[in-house]
């Protein structure tokens, strides 16, 4: 009720929120924090902001974090800037408060880690106690103070002798909760330890072991280019599992990012979410980034530090903001540099790269214009020339045919490389786009789709005498395959070995299939296809007059046995442009090998 609805109406008392921590630790584990191991990162997150608090007032300060474990219990100890008892009371005793939030500190925000204050809260996702011994740098005659705190959400305060700290900072001890022991045991403290802070700008140590490694891989010298290579290659192995193809560098000052991607050595689909290690300031943030690059970068992994992008809550994720948005503009130009630089100067390398990741790179060639034109010519396509790329390709042929699908290439490919046709299959997912797309970045190329007409016009006419004197079996062999819409020609050509070649094109497989409704269609259904009936040129089967075979056949004077003849050539053109079959030419197939069965049987019976 709003309280300027009556001037009479008495002020109603205010009241405090009463928090369950448990429930509260609770959500944190199951909802907020992807696994309990968080709680060092936060252990290490808050020993890091108080040493980096410290040091902005006292840039002589020690920066020194310890940690140290025994029998379920850890122990944190930082040289940091500490805390006072009324510290305490306001910070640590108040959940969403951040100790970075307090006076002196406020103008080396932006050197801290957190920023959202949950700090130790986090700690009871495996401790039932936490107990914080703290002295204040910033009020050296203060005494120590000594927080302990239960989850059941109660705690103390009480100061301690100067003796029990007596040089500033913090000390954090835990208590591990029932079940959650392993999660305190040495071994994994240390290699959540390594894992998290390996890039942090302090000393930290687990049990006297070294847990940072500076500088980190990319920012180290190395005596030569290729002892940098391999150097990369081996913490890409350590750190992924994988052996690099190639590291490319991700320096980008302006967008406070330092870093490698790392560029897979198999395919993997366009589709499938890239995700990346991102450290933030020297912390491990998490190593499920996938809003970091750009979708087409999809063949890399990455690692990297920045001290410029958000962390969502949970400090598990990078908040989606525009900040993120020119630091993935951003890397994902240096990744472009990356594979124009090996286009222009280093083609083993592209040609290794694209090798295994060239079907990704044609999806994303056909929607980004830059991806186009740095890529479209590099790009390996299957050709009567064997596999090669499009600017080789296009500098051996003066007209770039293509066909679009893998069924009509392999139907036309040894006839048209014998005819000096060089072709592009076109028929795999992306090709015949990018085809198509060729002149746009190498102009004055010549594209065309290879079509029935333009095979049959490199093919060599028969002398007019001798098509003449096979007039009557062309006739004969017309008239067996006229229903199924397919012409008969007689050419010359190459290779011997091929004795008839089975060609159309689209818009004749379109008329075929238009053709096959019809006459299955009811009256009504007829005449709208019927009128529909197009003027393409049909199917044809040529005959290669130089094949043996072709010779003798042609030398038939039997109609029946010339029908035959002619339906098994169609059928094993059929079969070898590994063309579909419909049910008529399976029941052609069948028709004549049942015919040449009988018409040798019945010549064996005649002897």
């Amino acid at each position: 009720m709003d309280s300027q609805t009556s001037p009479s109406s008495q002020a109603s008392p205010s009241h405090t929120f009463q928090v369950d921590l448990r429930g509260l630790v609770d959500l944190l584990s199951h909802h907020l924090y992807s696994s309990p191991k968080v709680y060092l990162r936060e252990l290490l997150q808050n020993a890091v902001d108080a040493v980096t608090a410290r040091r902005a007032e006292q840039p002589g300060a020690p920066a020194e974090v310890r940690l140290y474990t025994a029998g379920g219990t850890l122990r944190v100890e930082d040289s940091g800037v500490g805390l006072t008892e009324t510290d305490v009371h306001e910070l640590l005793a108040t959940i969403g408060r951040s100790s970075k939030r307090a006076e002196g500190i406020q103008e080396a925000r932006s050197e801290f880690l957190g920023q959202f204050g949950i700090g130790l809260l986090a700690c009871f996702v495996v401790a039932e106690r936490i107990r914080v011994v703290s002295r204040s740098a910033r009020t050296p005659d203060a005494a120590p103070v000594e927080w302990t705190a239960s989850d059941d959400g109660s705690y103390t305060v009480r100061t301690l002798a100067p003796e029990a700290r007596p040089e500033p900072g913090t000390t954090v001890h835990l208590t591990a909760r029932a079940g959650a022991g392993e999660w305190l045991a040495p071994e994994r403290v240390l290699a959540l330890a390594r894992d998290f802070g390996a890039l942090l700008p302090y000393d930290v140590r687990v049990d006297g072991e070294a847990v940072t490694e500076l500088p980190a891989p990319w920012d180290r010298s190395y005596p030569s280019p290729t002892g940098r290579r391999a150097a990369l290659a081996r913490h890409c192995h350590d750190l992924f599992g994988f052996t690099p193809l190639d590291s490319i560098e991700l320096n980008v000052p302006l967008a406070g990012v330092r870093g490698v991607a790392y560029v897979l050595p198999s395919a993997v689909s366009p589709a499938q979410r890239a995700t990346h290690r991102v450290h933030l300031k020297g912390m491990l943030l998490t190593e499920r980034a996938e809003q970091l690059l750009p979708d087409w970068a999809f063949f890399v992994r990455c690692v990297l530090d920045t001290d410029s992008l958000r962390p969502t809550a949970s400090r598990e994720a990078l908040y989606e903001d525009e900040t993120l948005a020119a630091v993935r503009e951003a890397l994902g130009e240096r990744i472009r540099s990356w594979l124009t630089g090996l286009a222009a100067g280093d083609p083993e390398r592209l040609a290794a790269f694209l090798s295994v990741h060239h079907l990704g790179v044609k999806s994303l060639a056909r929607h980004d214009p830059e991806m186009l034109r740095t890529m479209l010519p590099w790009l390996p396509f299957e050709t009567t020339d064997g596999q090669l790329s499009l600017e080789e390709f296009a500098r051996r042929h003066r007209v770039v045919h293509f066909t679009r699908t893998v069924e009509e290439f392999r139907q036309v490919a040894p006839i048209a490389s014998a005819q000096g046709i060089g072709v592009v299959n076109g028929g795999y997912t992306y090709d015949s786009d990018l085809v198509q797309a060729l002149p746009s970045v190498r102009p004055g190329t010549v594209v065309a789709e290879l079509d029935a007409d333009t095979v049959t016009a490199h093919l060599d006419a028969v002398d007019p005498a001798e098509e003449l004197a096979l007039a009557d079996f062309l006739a004969a062999a017309r008239a067996t395959l006229d229903p199924l819409g397919c012409d008969v020609v007689l050419r010359a050509f190459h290779p011997l070995t091929v004795p008839a070649l089975h060609l159309d094109d689209r818009a004749a497989r379109h008329e075929q299939a238009r053709a096959d409704a019809e006459a299955q269609a009811d009256d009504l259904w007829a005449g709208i296809l019927g009128s529909l009936r197009g003027t393409a040129p049909r199917a044809r089967l040529v005959l290669n007059h130089l094949n043996p075979l072709i010779r003798r056949i042609s030398s038939l004077r039997e109609p029946e046995l010339i029908g035959t003849a002619t339906e098994s050539l169609y059928g094993q053109a059929l079969l070898m442009a590994q063309r579909p079959l419909r049910p008529a030419d399976s029941a052609l197939l069948n028709r004549a090998f049942i015919g040449l069965l009988e018409w040798a049987t019945n010549g064996e019976e005649g002897h």
